[in-house]
């Protein structure tokens, strides 16, 4: 194994062991062989330089398939949380919301593939899903992270595209005293605003006890600008209701596009006529505090044996405001008036129509001022024991991760129906007024507009997660069999539960109760603020457009009355439990295979889960009654799997490596997939169930791969590998509600409809996913003497999949979440003084999601450039500047094809100037 390189500025990517802080005790020398993970992992050096030459040379020392380089400084470089120090790791590419990378994509797998731990935990974040939200955790915190692709049978299992193994300080990783201390502010191109950071690390050892601290807090304030929801709806929509909108909707068709409906009530015809879902004008204001802090104790009395305590707390709060003027081209009240543009080619391969340009008799208007208040607590703590002797090594780690989370959302919104005329832009879509005189200005038309609801939702979730595991390693030197170096037994047991309570209230008046504000009260009589002032930084930036109203703050000021509170609904209540026990065996071999040494790492994984869910089912009111009853429901349920687990790496030459892998591994089912839960979409007449009896994702994976090392740090690698993913979770039809009562806003009966059930399922049959990295890190020095200090490092992932998408019109679709291409490019310099770097991230175009299970919906490819530059000015002082998307590049996506987009979005550049300090 090797040892935890810990300092102050650069992270290098290296090969290493799961256990990395095993580091701290001394071991034989059979364990500079020991067989290790696939896997690339952040190492704190105190030069970006240095650390690519570390990270290349105990790369080539390690057993086992390994993408080693250096991805990102995460004290040092351009990212606003951890996620984004992330994304420059081989393989490795984020998910973007408004700007912030939130979750990781490993090989471009969706990214509930991966699974996440810190300090060996399995870590919560109130998501509910595998998936954790990154953006949780600021990332000065964290001094390793190892992006692990290909398990041993040591590692816990988890992790179909990769795992991240996340580690935290300790006092010993440092030599004696370390204080350091930096201050940052960071200015958002489109919000105009200046935010502060600041962190600190404080470590120091005192013979055998060791005690570190770090904190960092900072505030992000961003804005965005987005067109948005511009989704295809099914005619469906219009042609299967009865009365005159059907049947003017099918006369229409016929006289503006020369489109014959032959039954408007068969909805395999009608669902492959298209027009226009909605257009929103968004504006919204993100506002983010987020504090963290370690605290790291530990004894260790001689090289064989340390104990270590640390602790991780941490809180994310962000307040989002929305700000949205929307055109609802579907409303129930509407239909066709005029078809201005239709296409009859973009789209004729699946035999659809696209109406482009269309007048509707009744659009719905809305004014929808949105606040989503979400407050995260995490917290982690856990021990850990490392104990060596001559020829034994005894590993042992226990803990708990927690997290709770708060959701507070409110939806002020005001309506007006009248007719409109809505349209696709070359980057979006618009609404304007159409002929018909009863048409109306939809952004300066506050009289028009009529109070339906202040809508309400409330949110707790527990998330808890408890681990315990011993781990023994027994050194060998048999005469018998000398081959065998070592063999590895161990035990790990887990225990995870997610619980959550729900509730919803919508406010119509004064008092509770009271309707006396529904479709009385107008939009203008409140009070109204131009869209230039509700959010920092000046007019909407998309277009040439501008609209006044009302305001989060003055909304939750007016309209909650005294006493308000959301309550909780019995019915939406879950918890879901998950125990595993996994025990596991493996051990090391080396051997000569004529002149090429070989190291293999073999063994198996055997895993018992068992899994209890826990909620409500909604049961009909018997007697013809109308409403739902919750009943109390429960399940119980279980699985076990045994995973096999080999690397291989072979010395060709002095200077070339060989390694391969291969491995059976799984990802489970998120916990809120195997809760009983409903949710309703009142306006889709869908429910979403959660369905207990889901089982894991699994997969059959190997990997090969070649290494060229060039000396003074330099790597050229290449890799092969290769996915059997059997078992996808994917939303699918399984049943239907019948003669449910859909109510209006002001309590009458909309009608009585039969409502379609979706629930998560797992995929029959299996696909492949195949793909090549490439990887080069290059000092151009040691090519070309003049450019001594330059260089470049690069990585490449192109993958390939066999699997279509689930759309229910039979369109060829990717998975969702998965990019054929992404790759990283960072050029360098650095010298005794400055250190600067330019750095390219791409993720190619993915499918996002499929709208109403038919139509594919699709993220564009995204490139942004970020820029880093340190100049120490003393030993213990150094200027940093840094910018994020310094060319301010949109985020856009389409349905199906380019000329349909569904968004735009810009959240700005950002500019960071720091100031470091050590002592």
């Amino acid at each position: 194994m090797k040892n935890r390189i810990l300092g102050t500025t650069a992270f290098a990517v290296v090969a290493a062991t799961p256990f990395v802080a095993l580091a701290q005790t001394a071991e034989p020398a059979a364990v500079a062989s020991q067989a290790a993970a696939t896997l690339d992992e952040i190492v704190v050096t105190g030069s970006y330089r240095r650390s690519l030459e570390e990270a290349v040379d105990i790369k080539r020392k390690t057993v086992g398939f390994s993408d080693s380089i250096v991805a990102t400084d995460v004290a040092n470089f351009p990212e606003q949380n951890l996620a984004e120090a992330l994304q420059r790791i081989p393989g490795v590419t984020i998910e973007r919301n408004k700007g912030l990378g939130q979750r990781v994509n490993v090989r471009g797998l969706p990214s509930e593939f991966t699974f996440v731990s810190i300090n060996g935990l399995a870590t919560a974040s109130g998501s509910g899903g595998r998936d954790v939200e990154f953006d949780i955790f600021a990332s000065e915190i964290i001094q390793q992270v190892t992006v692990q692709k290909s398990p041993r049978a040591a590692d816990e299992e988890g992790g179909i595209a990769g795992s991240v193994n996340i580690s935290t300080a300790r006092p010993f990783d440092y030599a004696g005293r370390r204080v350091v201390s930096s201050v940052e502010g960071a200015y958002n191109s489109i919000s105009e605003k200046t935010d502060p950071k600041l962190s600190f690390l404080a470590s120091d050892t005192w013979g055998d006890l060791g005690a570190l601290v770090s904190f960092s807090t900072a505030r992000r304030t961003n804005r965005t600008d987005s067109e948005s929801d511009i989704d295809f709806r099914p005619m469906t929509r219009f042609l299967n209701r009865g009365g005159t909108q059907g049947t003017q909707a099918q006369s229409v068709l016929a006289r503006d596009a020369g489109v014959i409906v032959k039954d408007r009530l068969d909805s395999k015809e009608t669902d492959r006529i298209i027009f226009q879902d909605k257009v929103g004008d968004r504006a919204y204001l993100n506002t983010q505090d987020q504090w963290g802090g370690t605290v790291a104790l530990q004894y260790r009395p001689s090289s064989n044996f340390s104990l270590a305590f640390d602790a991780m707390v941490g809180s994310y709060d962000t307040t989002e405001d929305e700000y949205d003027a929307a055109a609802y081209s579907a409303s129930s009240r509407s239909t066709l008036e005029t078809i201005h543009e239709f296409d009859k080619t973009t789209l004729a391969d699946y035999g659809m129509v696209v109406l482009r340009d269309v007048s509707y008799t009744a659009t719905q208007h809305e004014f929808l001022s949105k606040e989503r208040i979400n407050h995260t607590d995490y917290q982690q703590f856990g021990t850990e024991l490392n104990w060596s002797g001559d020829s034994w090594k005894l590993h042992t780690i226990a803990g708990y991760s927690g997290a709770e989370k708060t959701l507070d959302n409110s939806n002020l919104k005001h309506v007006a129906y009248a007719p409109s005329r809505t349209r696709w832009t070359a980057e979006g879509g618009e609404t304007i007024k159409s002929a018909n005189p009863a048409s109306i200005d939809m952004y300066n038309s506050p009289s028009r507009y009529l109070f339906e609801a202040y809508e309400t939702t409330y949110e707790e979730i527990s998330d808890d997660k408890y681990a315990a595991q011993v781990d023994f390693t027994k050194y060998l030197d048999l005469d018998f069999f000398p081959a065998l170096t070592s063999v590895q037994f161990g035990a790990r047991y887990t225990d995870k539960s997610k619980e959550r309570q729900y509730g919803s209230l919508n406010i119509q008046g004064p008092s509770a109760g009271s309707t006396a504000w529904l479709n009385t009260r107008t939009l203008a009589q409140s009070e109204l603020t131009p869209i230039g002032d509700l959010v920092p930084g000046g007019d909407f930036s998309i277009r040439n457009l501008t609209w006044s109203q009302v305001s989060n703050d003055y909304a939750r000021r007016t309209f909650r009355y005294d006493g308000f509170y959301t309550p909780f609904n019995v019915g939406d209540y879950y918890e879901v439990t998950e125990e595993v026990l996994a025990l596991y065996a493996m051990a090391d071999l080396t051997f000569d295979i004529g002149p090429v040494p070989v190291a293999v790492n073999g063994g198996a994984r055997y895993v018992d889960t068992s899994i209890t869910s826990a909620g409500y089912h909604q049961i009909q009111n018997p007697n013809g009654s109308t409403g739902y009853t919750p009943e109390p429901v429960s399940s119980d349920g279980g699985y076990d799997k045994v995973l096999p687990s080999l690397n291989i790496t072979a010395d060709l030459t002095d200077s070339l490596i060989f390694r391969a892998a291969a491995s059976e591994t799984l990802i489970r089912p998120a916990l809120t997939d195997l809760a009983y839960k409903r949710t309703a979409s009142w306006n889709s007449f869908r429910f979403t169930d959660g369905n207990p009896n889901l089982k894991p994702t699994y997969a059959k994976q190997w990997e090969a791969g070649l290494e060229q090392y060039l000396g003074d740090g330099g790597l050229l690698a290449v890799s092969y590998f290769w996915k059997e993913i059997e078992g996808v979770v994917r939303q699918a039809l399984t049943g239907t509600v019948p003669n449910v009562t859909k109510y209006n806003a002001n309590g009458t009966i909309d009608g009585v409809y039969t409502f379609d059930v979706y629930q998560p399922i797992n995929e029959p049959g299996s696909y492949e996913v195949s793909g090549v990295e490439l990887v080069a890190v290059v000092p151009f020095g040691q090519f070309f003497s003049p450019l001594e200090g330059f260089g470049i490092n690069a990585n490449y992932t192109v993958l390939d999949s066999s699997l279509t998408g689930s759309s229910t019109l039979g369109i060829p679709t990717p998975p969702i979440g998965l990019a054929d291409n992404t790759y990283n490019v960072t050029l360098f310099y650095e010298n005794d003084k400055l250190q600067a770097r330019a750095s390219y991230n791409f993720k190619d175009k993915y499918v996002e999601s499929i709208g109403y299970e038919m139509y594919p919906i699709t993220r564009e490819g995204y490139g942004q450039v970020d820029l880093s530059a340190s100049y120490r000015v003393t030993d213990s002082l150094q200027l940093n500047v840094e910018g994020i998307n310094v060319t301010d590049e949109a985020t856009k996506g389409y349905t199906m094809d380019p000329s349909f987009p569904t968004m735009y979005e810009k959240s700005g550049r950002r500019i960071n100037l720091g100031l470091r300090m050590e002592f």
